[in-house]
């Protein structure tokens, strides 16, 4: 089943993009880890806005520092010196309100627990009555195409299958804001470019505002309304690109020479970061 196919009982996604206030401000951001030989400088003085309902892609070589910010986002690194807001609030404060959906690289599933109880997880830590947390689970798994899996383990899903339930668990609580970091990295092409397509049409159903961390320029272009290229350590921004893609997109516009002149100002801003 394609990702068409998957999300084919949801209303059409909307073709417009509409943005809203700040969601996420970054001011002079550094991370320096303590070492007994020299401090290590993982990210150095980042400056950047994300606007309500973009889909902003992290993407820079290996050690960059891209995790480390979206991990200070999320109040999981704490930073060195300068400011994050989320919503307004620090991201101590924006994750006790659970502000935010966090999607790891690994999908991280318990495997003594069903499909259905992984995503009713989050919801029961937080207080949710069963039987409005069976609910909201079950809906969040017809969004990902796995509505006849919930009585499934980890252990009888693919790799692809997994991350949807993931996914399913970060959406569970409604975060308007979701981070991902380099969740289809271990999948192989054709599960990703599924994925990749269903993540897409998610984002342009329900308008949320998402941070992704990703090592692949196509994924990037595709998924992306800002493309935030980031340096070799210490990670600094070198360039922020605005997608000129329409919001409304397939799999089949990577061929187009608007997708391949994006893909190369990314690669030249990669380029550009080493020097």
């Amino acid at each position: 089943m394609n990702a068409p196919e998957m999300l084919a009982d949801l209303s059409a996604p909307p073709s417009a993009l509409v943005l809203g206030k700040p969601v996420v401000q970054i001011q002079n951001a550094s991370v320096i880890y303590p070492a007994p030989d020299a401090p290590v400088r993982a990210l150095h003085e980042v400056n950047l806005d994300i606007r309500q309902g973009e889909f902003i892609s992290l993407i820079g070589p290996s050690g960059c520092g891209k995790t480390t910010l979206l991990r200070v986002i999320a109040d999981l690194e704490p930073i060195t010196s300068g400011t994050v807001l989320v919503n307004g609030l620090t991201p101590h404060d924006a994750r006790l309100a659970r502000a935010y959906g966090y999607v790891f690289q690994a999908a991280a599933l318990l495997p003594w627990r069903s499909v259905l109880s992984t995503v009713m997880l989050p919801l029961e830590i937080q207080g949710t009555p069963p039987e409005t947390a069976r609910e909201i689970a079950r809906t969040q798994l017809a969004r990902v195409g796995l509505a006849q899996f919930e009585k499934k383990y980890p252990w009888q899903l693919s790799g692809g299958m997994q991350q949807r339930v993931s996914i399913a668990r970060a959406l569970g609580f409604e975060p308007k804001l979701l981070m991902m970091d380099e969740p289809f990295g271990a999948l192989d092409e054709i599960t990703r470019d599924d994925l990749n397509a269903q993540l897409q049409l998610l984002w342009r159903r329900e308008q949320r505002t998402v941070i992704f961390v990703t090592h692949s320029i196509a994924e990037a272009v595709y998924l992306s309304s800002r493309i935030v290229v980031m340096s070799p350590r210490p990670g600094r921004i070198v360039k922020v690109i605005d997608s000129t893609l329409p919001p409304d997109r397939d799999l089949s516009m990577r061929d187009t020479p608007e997708f391949m002149a994006l893909a190369h100002e990314v690669r030249e801003a990669l380029a550009d970061g080493h020097h």
